[in-house]
């Protein structure tokens, strides 16, 4: 089925303990012949995991994709990216040029992958709760260490200008203080490349206990992506090849940025015209400050 199928069947089999009993029945019949399923009918599938044609659906949203249709779609791999996903490790003994050529192939061939791999679906439910915190006058928070926290501070830059109460934290103690004081309406954003950061588990679930929503962005099957399944939380799983525990995260760090490029967009869009004036002006004053 392709790189592209497997990161999906890895998604769903990291689901499925967090499924009701009917969904995981339609997640076993997914894991045992992919392909029949991307070509089967839903009355077909339904018949065969014994369930009732909504359930069918409903599994396709409880992982993340907008329905039946949008998850058929990318299992198949219809979609035709034009670079093949092969991600080419770099040795210690690379020469300049062949850096170059297999730096920037792995980034575009893992851009065009998480383009058809996303969950718009996810991304959706993310991008009203953010927007939905911001006009509210709510909190939104970027957690994240290492090179995690450099994202999250990104995160925080670009939110900001939006006119949204946020900030960024990347040490662990200051991160349980800030999700110590989280309420219902606020969000916290966690970002990990692993997924296994305790100082992130231990802030992800005092924000889940203080009713926050909690949008993770994180490895598919990881500790932290537990978290972001469990019920009103949201996961947006970012899977790749990289070894993180060999080089300094390349690949990972780009798909984490163009995430949050994803949100801040459609959040700047969910607010409306009145962003618009205040952006201007920003802009306006910005002139000021450099050279003609």
């Amino acid at each position: 089925m392709g790189g592209r199928a497997v990161s999906i069947l890895e998604r769903v089999k990291a689901a499925l303990p967090a499924l009701p009993p009917a969904e995981q029945r339609v997640a076993k019949l997914l894991l045992s012949d992919a392909r029949s399923f991307a070509n089967l009918p839903v009355s077909e599938l339904a018949d065969r995991a014994h369930v009732s044609k909504p359930t069918v659906v409903r599994f396709c949203r409880s992982v993340g994709y907008d329905g039946l249709t949008d998850f058929k779609r990318k299992l198949a791999g219809s979609v035709n990216e034009g670079v093949p996903f092969v991600h080419r490790a770099v040795d210690e003994d690379e020469k300049p040029a062949d850096l170059i050529v297999k730096v920037v192939d792995n980034a575009v061939a893992a851009l065009l992958h998480y383009r058809n791999d996303a969950a718009s679906h996810a991304f959706e439910i993310a991008i009203n709760a953010l927007a939905e915190a911001g006009r509210n006058g709510r909190r939104i928070e970027f957690y994240g260490v290492g090179n995690s926290g450099i994202v999250a501070q990104d995160a925080q830059h670009k939110f900001f200008r939006l006119g949204v109460n946020t900030a960024a934290c990347s040490d662990g103690h200051v991160q349980l203080m800030s999700a110590t004081m989280l309420q219902p309406g606020d969000c916290a954003v966690i970002i990990s490349n692993s997924g296994r950061s305790r100082d992130l588990l231990d802030a992800a679930e005092i924000a889940r206990k203080k009713g926050a929503t909690i949008i993770i962005i994180t490895a598919s099957g990881s500790p932290l992506a537990a978290v972001g399944l469990s019920q009103g939380q949201v996961l947006l799983a970012v899977d790749h090849p990289e070894d993180f525990d060999r080089y300094s995260p390349m690949v990972s760090r780009l798909l984490h940025l163009i995430a949050i490029d994803i949100l801040t967009t459609g959040v700047a869009l969910r607010l409306g015209s009145t962003l618009r004036p205040m952006l201007q002006e920003i802009k306006k004053n910005l002139r000021s400050k450099r050279y003609v």
